[in-house]
């Protein structure tokens, strides 16, 4: 019947004043619906777990700010749809393409379809897209609107929702793979950044001799970490567009910057761009990098390649766990300076002992955090939830801390519109508002309240703190526009964003002060002492042991063995040997410690889990360990994955561990 229709009414379909809202609405939800997609929603599922997205495009500069459909599976991506009116000439026009294979390449989705239903086209979007592509690039079906009846088997065994459950589209996906230039949007933006790092530290090194190397480390990190945060916001909607490609123009580029940062601490709020002294704020002021020399030049090299058309990414729609993979790569690498005050990046050498950074897989991070925060959230009210505290005390880029807030967000959501949500839409501090299209959403608020409220880490690397903190952030923003922030300031008088300084600290998890104990601090060199970065968990979450300790504690622990260690760190190992149980035997490796202090932090009714190693359940180094957790039966489930690699790329064979501080009673 489409068919037919469309083919009745041609010249006008084809005619410019057909417009691409009427062919959606007309044809293209239609066309979905008969592939078995709940394109409207009808069964009523919460926002988080609609078929079908429909995007609010907006159009600014010439591109589209957002695909027109995103399908997904129980909540997750599977591909794009962007639809253009039949008056574009999808075949041969390369532009609706290459704006398709933006969002996707930048999602990381194998395929997306491009459609203005006179045709269907689908394109291999693990391709990096180019601006001098043709339309052409990387598609690998083009199907005619004439066709569609006679090949409908075909597109419904890759795109019909039941093929999609099935695995018919990965393994289609997997089947149709162009290799050429398959390089995925994280190893291209890893190499971006890197470039950046050493464009920024060789370029300030060189303007700005006084500087330390801790000191340019923090510059460069920071000086990054703010342009990805607002090149994101202003593809969200939420910055204005365009404001850092203004730069371009004229000179004095680090000085029109900084005017920029200073209104982005008006506005957030967040450590990230902290410049006054206020009130209530734990952290100091950023003194370090208003002063800084940089050269124009360095500057417009990273900001002429972060938009539309020269830049292949869609920041919009850039994954969390996509920008986690880029930085925990990213971090796995510092700055060094050499005697005449030049910037070199090398390996840290606990990366180059151990062949490389290794991320962990979203299913993972994922799997643990539902049968560790899901598990305590079983039967607890809102309000009883507002005391779960949770950690990673090795937070890296802080994968496990984002998907531990997206799991408390959700929940959240779910218990109040369950509850009856206009209760919670009113009153002075709403919990709730309904965005497009009528969903519930979380307030900003909210968002922070439950953030500060539950979320914590510790990292000893004061970038890798940092990092989480600016994901942390961006999830907070997620579905936030501009005129939301701009009505909620208004409304509650408070900035956009939390100060994240008192919940992720920096730090040594497994040294505390007692290390000095009989040692005095001052027998050290300061590089020595900045390297240990004790820590003293009750100073620093007063609150979390007043209530007896942690509810959770989650992560990927290092894995470090001892004999490698001692090249860079030998007072830690011996202090290590004396402070820990687990340490007591053999050439014990890092992760076993991580395990005995994550159980020390768990309040009595507290749950831990952990991926690592399983070699400590046969290993002679594993004994304490083992008897530390059959003592107090501790082991509530193990999740082993015998000579199968969870880590692509490493030679380390893991396990998840998951520990009740209670103990089971049957170990």
């Amino acid at each position: 019947e489409l068919i037919e229709r469309f083919e009745l009414n041609l010249a006008a379909y084809t005619s410019g004043s057909y417009n691409e809202t009427q062919l959606r609405r007309e044809f293209i939800d239609p066309f979905f619906k008969a592939l078995g997609w709940d394109v409207d929603n009808t069964a009523g599922h919460a926002e988080a777990y609609k078929d079908v997205i429909h995007e609010d495009a907006i159009r600014i500069g010439g591109a589209m700010k957002a695909p027109d459909y995103c399908f997904r599976i129980g909540g997750t991506r599977k591909f794009f749809v962007e639809a253009k009116k039949p008056a574009v000439d999808i075949a041969g026009d390369a532009a609706p393409a290459y704006q398709l294979r933006r969002y996707a390449w930048s999602a990381g989705l194998p395929l997306s379809i491009l459609t203005d239903f006179k045709a269907l086209a689908v394109y291999d979007c693990r391709i990096k897209p180019n601006q001098t592509d043709r339309a052409s690039t990387a598609r690998i079906l083009y199907v005619p609107y004439r066709e569609y009846e006679a090949r409908w088997d075909e597109i419904a065994a890759i795109f019909s929702k039941q093929a999609v459950l099935k695995g018919s589209f990965d393994r289609y996906a997997e089947s149709a793979r162009l290799k050429k230039g398959t390089a995925g949007v994280d190893e291209a933006f890893l190499k971006e950044i890197e470039v950046w790092r050493d464009l920024l530290a060789r370029n300030i090194a060189l303007r700005n001799p006084g500087l330390s190397q801790r000191e340019l480390n923090a510059a460069v990190t920071l000086t990054i970490n703010r342009i990805i945060f607002l090149r994101i916001c202003e593809d969200r909607g939420i910055e204005p567009y365009g404001q850092l490609q203004g730069l371009l123009n004229g000179q004095g580029v680090y000085k029109r910057l900084i005017e920029i940062f200073y209104r982005a601490d008006d506005r957030y709020n967040s450590g990230l761009f902290h410049f006054r002294p206020e009130r209530d704020r734990t952290a100091p002021p950023d003194c370090l990098t208003l002063g800084l020399e940089i050269d124009d030049k360095t500057l417009k090299e990273i900001l002429r390649g972060l938009y539309y058309p020269e830049s292949p990414y869609e920041f919009s729609v850039l994954p969390a766990d996509i920008l986690g993979r880029v930085y925990e790569q990213f971090l796995g690498k510092v700055i060094r300076l050499t005697a005449g005050h030049q910037a070199k990046v090398e390996d840290k050498p606990e990366v180059k002992k151990a062949g490389g950074v290794f991320y962990t897989p979203k299913y993972i991070v994922d799997f643990i955090v539902a049968r560790t925060v899901g598990r305590l959230l079983e039967n607890r009210t809102p309000a009883q939830a507002d005391r779960l505290r949770i950690l990673d005390p090795a937070c890296g880029s802080g994968s496990f801390l984002i998907q531990a807030y997206q799991f408390l967000l959700d929940w959240h959501r779910d218990r109040y519109v369950g509850a009856g949500p206009e209760k919670r839409a009113k009153g002075k501090r709403p919990s709730l508002y309904q965005g497009v299209g009528g969903e519930w959403r979380l307030t900003t608020t909210e968002r922070k309240r439950i953030l500060l409220n539950n979320i914590c880490g510790v990292d000893i690397d004061p970038q890798a703190v940092e990092v989480t903190k600016l994901s942390l952030l961006l999830k907070v923003l997620e579905g936030e526009s501009g005129e939301t922030l701009a009505s909620q300031l208004k409304l509650f008088h408070e900035r956009a964003l939390p100060d994240l300084s008192a919940n992720i600290r920096c730090g040594n998890s497994l040294i505390g002060p007692d290390f000095y104990d009989g040692k005095l601090p001052d027998l050290l060199d300061e590089e020595a002492r900045y390297r240990i970065n004790c820590f003293d968990w009750k100073a620093e979450f007063p609150e979390v042991f007043t209530a007896g300790g942690f509810d959770a504690v989650i992560g990927n622990p290092p894995y470090i063995r001892i004999q490698t260690m001692k090249e860079w760190a030998p007072l830690e190992v011996e202090f290590y040997k004396t402070a820990f149980a687990s340490a007591g035997k053999g050439n014990y490796d890092i992760y076993v410690t991580f395990v005995e202090k994550g159980l020390g932090l768990l309040n009595a009714k507290g749950r831990l889990g952990f991926i690592l190693p399983h070699k400590f359940f046969n290993a002679q180094y594993g004994e304490p360990l083992r008897a530390l957790l059959a003592k107090g039966q501790h082991l509530s489930e193990v999740i082993h994955f015998g000579d199968a690699q969870v880590f692509a790329g490493a030679t380390t064979y893991t396990c998840l561990l998951f520990l009740d501080k209670a103990g089971s009673g049957s170990c």
